[in-house]
């Protein structure tokens, strides 16, 4: 006889078939021997072994049910991982008596049910469940080490889960970061998390938004919703206060993610993402600064309940503290960009109308004479200068100069047309530069409309106000090739035209 067969025979008991007896088969010898064979296979489920131990229990233990639950070691919650036959309302009431009993004792019976703990290398990974009505026929041998097996099926697969969790929060936040570091807006840094944290949990839909100092609401994004959905909470969220959200109040007041599995089971706002798109579970993660909240992620999924786990927990923790730093680069980015922007709008224009200044002119016509001489079109410039300013100042007064060269201004940018340019050079001084090839012609009567508008009065505190204008005209290549040139072309003209009273007037050849 083979130590195989050994296994399957020892102790079995014989009945005679013909006058010849035969061994009865020892189910729980076989049981033993089969999970054996099974487990030096690749790592099964906790079903499969669930499923190739089921028939030799039922013939063994009269069994009608069993659940295998596994123990989260983080939350010391238990989830059914492995189940067979209808479960019990107190399943997992019974399953968890066995933790009150010391860690190497026996099984744990009530009636018709056998709580089993499941321990490898001292530490406890889960409890067997098992309800039949000859529970005591199984051997203390054979529970401890089907114990054992079920055990270390949990243990594997919990490797192998916590190797691809490590994988994919690894692989989510360098995708994140590499993504995220870069933008150089507050927008599109917040769609990169929303759509980013949809597909770390793997979720329906996630929804997002901004707060401002004062806790309002200022931007809202969705992923996987539907474009009435979207534009519906967009329309009622935004300027809303996010305190009014209880999901936001328990998570800015704690700093911590929150992971619903029931959406039944905890207060949300009306009209915010849960009841938008209907999700029935959901995990909300806030964005948190030096500063305090600055916004929401929350991803769930409507088409059923979800049960989130610690390493979802984890995940979320690390994805709230990556999130922040993003929104808050972003914004800081933003912020430098448009003091750049203002730095750079305060150097090339002026204070008080706003026009670009005599530096804006400078470099805008200098290329417009290069572009024009190489192609043989023309540009024109336009001196402007005002009559009657200095007795505006004089009876109406200096705040009243102002608003009426920022009126000047005004009806300046009014004439002429893009890309032609309007600047002022300083004191009651403008130029008009005109680059779609205009001649003489063109030029005067550009000028000419100039003065005529300008001669139209201007109310400035209350009063009537008129002045006048002289303007003096000079054509590249005309007049002049290099800018330089044309602008003293122009000056000169400008004051010719000033001494005959004003009108406009063509510099000399």
């Amino acid at each position: 006889m083979t130590v195989g067969s050994a296994v399957h025979t020892t102790g079995l008991p014989t009945v005679e078939i013909s006058g010849e007896p035969v061994m009865t088969p020892d189910r729980q010898g076989l049981l033993l021997a089969e999970l054996v064979a099974f487990m030096t296979k690749d790592t099964p489920s906790v079903q499969h072994v669930l499923d190739l131990a089921e028939p030799h229990l039922r013939a063994i233990a009269g069994l009608t049910a069993a659940t295998v639950f596994e123990l989260d070691s983080e939350t010391g919650m238990m989830t059914a991982t492995a189940q067979l036959g209808e479960p019990g309302r107190r399943d997992q009431m019974t399953a968890g008596k066995v933790f009150r009993t010391p860690a190497g004792g026996k099984p744990v019976v009530s009636g018709e049910q056998m709580a089993i703990r499941l321990r490898i290398g001292g530490q406890t990974v889960g409890v067997l469940l098992l309800t039949g009505g000859a529970l005591d026929q199984l051997r203390p041998e054979i529970v401890s080490t089907m114990a054992l097996h079920f055990a270390t099926t949990l243990q594997g697969l919990s490797a192998e889960k916590q190797r691809q969790f490590v994988a994919h929060s690894s692989a989510t936040i360098r995708d994140l970061f590499e993504q995220g570091m870069t933008l150089g807006n507050v927008e599109t840094a917040a769609e990169l998390l929303a759509g980013s944290f949809a597909t770390a949990f793997r979720t329906e839909h996630a929804g997002m938004h901004l707060v401002d100092g004062e806790g309002r609401i200022r931007y809202v994004h969705g992923v996987g919703f539907t474009s009435d959905a979207k534009r519906e909470m967009v329309h009622g969220l935004l300027g809303q206060k996010a305190s009014d959200s209880p999901v936001w109040r328990a998570v800015a007041e704690s700093g911590e993610p929150l992971l619903v599995g029931d959406v039944s089971t905890t207060k949300t706002r009306q009209g915010g993402f849960v009841h938008q798109i209907g999700v029935k579970s959901f995990i909300a993660i806030p964005l948190m600064s030096a500063g305090g909240p600055v916004g929401l992620v929350v991803c769930g999924d409507s088409s059923g309940l979800r049960e989130w786990n610690s390493r979802d927990r984890i995940l979320a923790q690390q994805l709230a503290v990556e999130g922040a730093l993003i929104i808050d680069s972003a914004r800081m980015r933003q912020a430098s960009q448009v003091h750049v922007e203002e730095l750079t709008h305060q150097a090339f224009h002026d204070s008080l109308t706003g026009l670009p200044n005599r530096k804006h002119l400078l470099d805008r016509a200098e290329q417009a004479v290069e572009i024009a001489y190489s192609t043989g079109t023309r540009v024109s410039l336009l001196l402007l200068d005002l009559n009657g300013f200095k007795q505006v100042n004089d009876t109406v007064g200096h705040h009243a100069g102002d608003v009426l060269l920022q009126s000047v201004g005004k009806r300046l940018q009014g004439t002429v047309r893009r890309p032609d340019l309007v600047a002022r050079l300083g004191g009651d001084e403008f130029a008009v530069l005109l680059t779609a090839d205009p001649d003489e012609a063109a030029s005067v009567a550009a000028g000419e409309r100039i003065c005529e508008i300008l001669r139209e009065p201007f109310e400035i505190e209350g009063q009537e106000v008129r002045i006048g204008a002289s303007i003096g005209v000079a054509v590249c290549p005309q007049h002049a090739t290099e800018f330089g040139a044309l602008m003293r072309s122009a000056d000169a003209a400008m004051y010719e035209a000033k001494r005959n009273g004003g009108g406009v007037r063509v510099a000399d050849l």
